[in-house]
């Protein structure tokens, strides 16, 4: 009897602790559900903040932009007409339609000008190299310099005679300095070639977003001063020098240009997907000659191409090859 009394009182016991368990489970499982529940609400919440914050930060961007253009038809006006008003006084015809080059125009008059319009090109330069073609703006520079955006329009009309400055500021980096071209034509050439692939090089933005050369500035002068001397040696009428000074600002354009858009290429190889696509072509047998040159390791043959494009001395090689043609055809025999 003892027995069976205790047997009862284990069986309860064990049912007691069961219904304890399941209340527990039950308890916890609505924890976690309410925290779920919570963590929607602030997360839905947090993306409410999030899309509003940057509905403000749009409005702002776009304020701050159209005070910009304001800002810039405003300070393009006062400049067109201070000139005008300058150009007056000198006895210079002052219809609004002229407008004369920035090369033209005299920077501020003043003993000490706070900047000087090579101040304000290299400002936007070291803009440009750090963060992009983009985001140079009269704002910007004239914030890089101290200086109130209305201040920079006593020395620069709007952002396109900004950009003349800029280009004819690289320019001075192609331009050979004084004393130093070299009198042999080749050598002069080369130098000239050198160091304009190295402005390129420094300053990617020339190809991605300048239009053109633009109008001709001082050091635009300079250098094509300097590529007339370096031919003067080979007794070239007009056309062959205009033609030979061409070929070789073309080569270094073209392999510059090139160079610039091979650059991310280097850094992170051939997308998979156009490998893929490749060895889905090669694999038709519509492509003998590729496939024989490419052989049987297509993954090392892509990284070797990626190699030779990026190799040093394969600038200085295709120049080379150039000036022998041309001294083969022009050189005094």
């Amino acid at each position: 009897m003892y027995e069976m009394s205790s047997d009862t009182e284990e069986t309860e016991a064990e049912k007691h602790a069961e219904r304890e368990a399941e209340r527990a489970a039950r308890a916890e499982e609505r924890l976690r559900e309410r925290a779920a529940r919570a963590r929607e609400k602030a997360e839905r919440a947090e993306a409410r903040i999030r899309e509003r914050s940057e509905q403000a930060q749009e409005k702002i961007a776009a304020a701050l932009e159209k005070i910009a253009d304001t800002e810039d038809k405003v300070g393009e006006k006062v400049a067109r007409a201070t000139d005008r008003a300058e150009r007056a006084g000198d006895g210079h015809p002052t219809d609004a339609e002229i407008e004369p080059m920035v090369w033209l125009r005299r920077e501020p008059a003043s003993r000490r000008p706070a900047h000087t319009r090579a101040d304000i090109a290299r400002a936007a330069i070291e803009i440009a190299d750090s963060e992009g073609f983009d985001a140079v703006s009269m704002r910007r520079v004239a914030q890089r310099l101290g200086a109130g955006t209305m201040t920079l329009y006593h020395y620069v009309r709007n952002k396109g005679e900004l950009v003349t400055l800029m280009g004819d500021a690289v320019m001075a980096e192609v331009v050979v300095p004084e004393g130093e071209l070299a009198d042999d034509w080749r050598a002069a050439l080369t130098q000239i070639a050198t160091r304009s692939r190295a402005a390129f090089a420094a300053h990617h933005w020339v190809f991605e977003k300048m239009d053109g050369d633009g109008p001709l500035g001082p050091n635009g002068m300079r250098h094509f001063e300097q590529s007339l001397q370096a031919v003067a040696g080979l007794d070239l009428d007009k056309e062959q020098i205009f033609e030979v000074i061409g070929q070789v600002d073309d080569y270094v354009f073209g392999y510059s240009l090139r160079e610039v858009h091979e650059a991310a290429e280097h850094e992170r190889g051939w997308p998979p997907d156009v490998i893929d696509f490749f060895k889905r072509e090669l694999a038709t047998g519509a492509y003998p000659l590729i496939s024989e040159f490419f052989g049987d390791d297509l993954d090392a043959s892509f990284n070797l191409i990626v190699e030779l494009m990026a190799e040093e001395g394969r600038f200085e090689r295709g120049l080379a090859r150039l000036l022998d043609g041309i001294e083969a055809e022009f050189a005094p025999k």
